[in-house]
């Protein structure tokens, strides 16, 4: 089945999201924005947190998560505990949530409508999981040009 792919590639890529907030020499360089970039580090964390803990802890799962998209691109300086905090929850939601999964399920209709179409639920959590890729390379790329590479070079020391 599937998500015997699909969770260890979630479980190594939210432990990387978990590294790379935890790489910013400075909490404050979290939530700064460059010229050219609109969201931040920490911004795009509380995204990519609260778009899976919404479609596969609340949608797949039946979690109490309730979701404010809006607050993921508004909120700023949340304390990097807390990030790391809801890094560590969506991991085990999704885990959880994907390990409950039958064949059936991946192969049903995803429960509400995304992607403009509908979509079967499978399909769907492989574009969750690419989702998560593109923007945690955009938070590496983010703590590195307002981090610096000397900043960087300096905290591994």
């Amino acid at each position: 089945m599937v998500t015997k792919y699909l969770i260890p590639l979630f479980q190594k890529d939210l432990d990387k999201l978990k590294e790379e907030i935890s790489l910013y020499p400075k909490d404050e360089q979290l939530w700064q924005i460059k010229e050219g970039i609109s969201n931040s580090g920490g911004n795009l964390c509380l995204h990519v947190t609260g778009n899976l803990q919404h479609y596969i802890g609340a949608v797949l799962g039946n979690t109490d998560y309730v979701r404010n998209r809006d607050a993921e691109f508004r909120l700023k300086n949340v304390p990097r505990s807390k990030l790391l905090e809801d890094i560590a929850i969506t991991r085990d939601v999704v885990t959880d949530t994907l390990e409950q999964l039958s064949k059936h399920d991946l192969q049903s209709d995803y429960l509400i409508p995304v992607l403009d179409e509908k979509t079967n639920t499978g399909y769907f959590l492989i574009y969750l999981l690419s989702h998560l890729n593109y923007h945690l390379g955009q938070i590496n790329y983010h703590r590195r040009l307002v981090a610096g590479i000397q900043e960087i070079d300096e905290a591994k020391h």
